[in-house]
């Protein structure tokens, strides 16, 4: 199977759901596999989780290989570890990817460690092309080109491992456009018998509690959005009444999230959440390459902004150049009196 060159996707799941950044993954799988006329295999681990199966296949997957133990009902970095790193090692995927989450980030970095392989973290793209390799004058073709920000932001850098396998990356919720399911789609499932040692379980979990997001900006259609322009708290809650009656969710930038203006589960941008509203509306907001990274896919985006020469102006179909002090009652008085 070394030559199979399939993309693998590890499926992370949990309150009887596959996570969204999964979804989104196999739908890159997907394009990928495509170009390199190969498969797209899914790992899914956990217990009694044998009803995602279809929906992973419907996503994309033209193979689940399925590891279904009770050790695995929830997740700890030794004993997922061990079931990925030997399937790695049986099968030899030409490409893996794995959702930057929390689990992932835990994850990834252990399966790269273990079976000697880079890892690039956080892409906010993948393509498929070829390399030359200048100092041994040798072409390689169709690796993964794993792209992503680097030197804080300030350039885009294009990754690659021309000679390890599997070529390993992990991306964040949001970056990748999750596709249609699919229910006609076919797949084929393999059931995988985990083969656990006493020291994968060295840490016991006593308990285990879910709790939702309270803020879903990934799923909001508008998002009004508030930065270091934002002058304190009174401020701030213009930000809220627009996004109140636009029927949207509340976004900031870093500086904000810093200031202490707002939680962190509103931060938008390359250390935040990457999102794709129908509208997004950048107040007091300057721009950085690091928030443009999270939002600059919106469909519409409007900025307002007391500097003409703001970099968030560059990506914006609308731009306001003013106090949003005075703009943002504005807009709210204009779309209260619509309302009535």
């Amino acid at each position: 199977m070394s030559e199979a060159r399939n993309v693998w996707v590890f499926i992370e799941q949990g309150d009887g759901q596959v996570a969204d950044v999964s979804l989104e993954l196999l739908s890159k799988a997907c394009e990928l596999a495509q170009h390199l006329g190969s498969q797209v295999w899914a790992l899914l681990c956990g217990y009694q989780v044998e009803g995602l199966v279809e929906t992973v296949i419907q996503h994309g997957a033209d193979h689940v290989l399925l590891a279904d133990h009770p050790e695995l009902e929830v997740y700890r970095t030794l004993p997922y570890c061990r079931v990925a790193v030997g399937l790695v090692k049986q099968h030899q995927p030409y490409i893996f990817l794995i959702g930057a989450s929390p689990v992932g980030r835990d994850l990834a970095p252990r399966i790269a460690s273990a079976v000697r392989v880079g890892l690039t973290a956080d892409c906010t793209d993948l393509q498929i092309g070829d390399f030359l390799y200048k100092k041994e004058n040798t072409l390689y073709k169709d690796l993964l080109y794993q792209i992503r920000p680097a030197f804080g932001g300030n350039i885009i850098a294009t990754i690659v491992n021309p000679k390890t396998r599997p070529q390993m990356a992990s991306v964040r919720e949001g970056v990748m456009r999750r596709r249609t399911p699919d229910p006609s789609r076919q797949g084929t499932v393999e059931a995988v018998r985990p083969g656990f040692q006493p020291q994968d379980f060295a840490l016991q979990v006593l308990s285990h509690e879910m709790r939702p997001p309270t803020v879903r900006l990934k799923d909001a259609p508008v998002i009004v959005a508030g930065g270091a322009g934002v002058d304190g708290p009174g401020e701030f809650e213009l930000i809220q009444d627009l996004a109140n009656l636009l029927g949207g969710e509340v976004g900031a930038s870093r500086a904000a999230v810093d200031a202490g203006l707002v939680s962190r589960e509103h931060q938008v941008g390359q250390t935040g959440l990457t999102v794709r509203p129908r509208l997004y509306i950048a107040a007091g907001i300057s721009g950085a390459v690091q928030h443009r990274a999270g939002m600059d896919k919106s469909n519409k985006i409007i900025a307002i902004n007391t500097d003409p020469t703001a970099p968030i102006f560059q990506v914006a179909h609308y731009k306001i150049v003013g106090d949003l002090a005075e703009v943002l009652p504005l807009l709210i008085k204009t779309l209260r009196e619509k309302a009535k």
